[in-house]
């Protein structure tokens, strides 16, 4: 009598970050934001919802852990999204819409390390819920918002805007794809993961008091965010990775110190964090022009763009960089497999131009590249 969705909901790292809300209760920001969505065969979050007249009471389990389904954000996504499907009738059996639910929701990436797990987990939740009640094709990133923010840019694949909007109950602030990923095929990542504990300082609490305190917050959203929004929608447009890893890293810059500038301060990275800031910057100058670029959400961990044809070159450089016991080299690299001959490769002189750091700084590497949105998987 039961039913049973499964679905798949990806990651995303915004490159113009959002930072800040001017509605708490809506998660309406103050400015736009750009993202990137990864691909699902490397991060994503996978959850599977099962309605029936049997399940006395709503249940939900993250990563096997039960947590409460009386958190707000969570009650007002399955509000939301019940609400739409029996506005639009599409429900197949209409009676679902009054079954309890449960739900088994998982990451294969670090949860609030600031890898973005909570955009993805909200994202997946409202896809889910959305595909069991037969409207997964209707708009649902303003219900996705409700939940994180940053998940209304998960129900898209490739670059993604969030339009903040204007109208004070938020029915403007949705996501919109600005290029699928097949638009620059040859975008790669590498994700250094420094720190895959949870953070100290959570996304909410540090925008709410960067939004009260920080000068440079309200420069940032005035001058700098919608000039950077539409460089970079060109850039992405015309394949001007230049100006695209500038923007990048500009904006990450200029996010962590925000960061700073707020009171207290809040501390995401962390000295791993600016010897991969400072590694970068080596990369780029010995080449002559920007070959990889760093972003950092609220976190340690690093996310470098690169395209294709420098991510062997790259890769060898950060691991003469950051060296690691070779005995865990399969849980170390993960994703994508490694270019071995073309790392390799990488002439010992220009190797040898790189400090070494301390060994195993980072936990491990993750390899993907730009991908698709959310779909039912079973």
């Amino acid at each position: 009598m039961s039913v049973s969705v499964t679905c798949i909901a990806p990651v995303n790292i915004a490159i113009v970050k959002y930072w800040g809300k001017r509605d708490d209760d809506l998660i309406l920001p103050i400015n736009d934001s750009l993202s990137v969505t990864l691909s699902t065969d490397h991060l994503r979050t996978k959850t599977t919802i099962t309605a029936g007249p049997e399940l006395l009471k709503n249940v939900l389990r993250l990563n096997g852990v039960e947590e409460s389904f009386e958190n707000p954000r969570i009650q007002r996504c399955l509000l939301e999204v019940q609400k739409k499907a029996k506005s639009l009738g599409k429900c197949p059996k209409p009676e679902m819409l009054e079954w309890k639910i449960h739900v088994e929701s998982e990451n294969n990436f670090p949860t609030a390390a600031g890898l973005a797990s909570s955009a993805a987990g909200y994202a997946c939740f409202v896809y889910t819920l959305a595909t069991l009640y037969g409207i997964e094709d209707e708009e649902l990133s303003s219900i996705a918002r409700m939940g994180s923010g940053s998940a209304c840019r998960s129900l898209h694949s490739g670059y993604v805007q969030w339009v903040m909007g204007e109208r004070e109950d938020g029915t403007d602030s949705l996501a919109v794809q600005v290029a699928p990923a097949t638009a620059w095929p040859d975008m790669h990542v590498l994700i250094l993961v420094v720190n895959d504990r949870k953070k100290a300082t959570a996304s909410t609490q540090g925008m709410s008091t960067s939004v009260k305190t920080s000068e440079l917050l309200k420069h940032r959203v005035e001058k700098c965010v919608p000039q950077r929004i539409e460089q970079l929608k060109k850039a992405i447009a015309e394949h001007d990775f230049e100006t695209f890893g500038r923007i990048a890293m500009t904006d990450s810059n200029q996010f962590h110190g925000i960061c700073l500038d707020t009171y207290p301060p809040c501390f995401y990275m962390n000295d791993v964090s600016r010897q991969i800031v400072r590694l970068v910057h080596e990369i780029n100058n010995m080449a002559g022009f920007i070959k990889v670029a760093y972003s950092f959400d609220a976190g340690p961990n690093a996310c470098l763009f690169l395209l294709e044809k420098d991510v062997a070159e790259v890769s060898a450089i950060v691991r003469r960089a950051f060296p690691f016991n070779h005995s865990q080299e399969a849980d170390y690299y993960k994703g994508i497999p490694n270019d071995e001959a073309g790392m390799a490769a990488v002439p010992e002189k220009v190797l040898s131009t790189f400090s070494v750091e301390e060994p195993n700084q980072l936990r491990y590497i993750i390899h993907t590249k730009v991908g698709e949105g959310p779909r039912r998987v079973e």
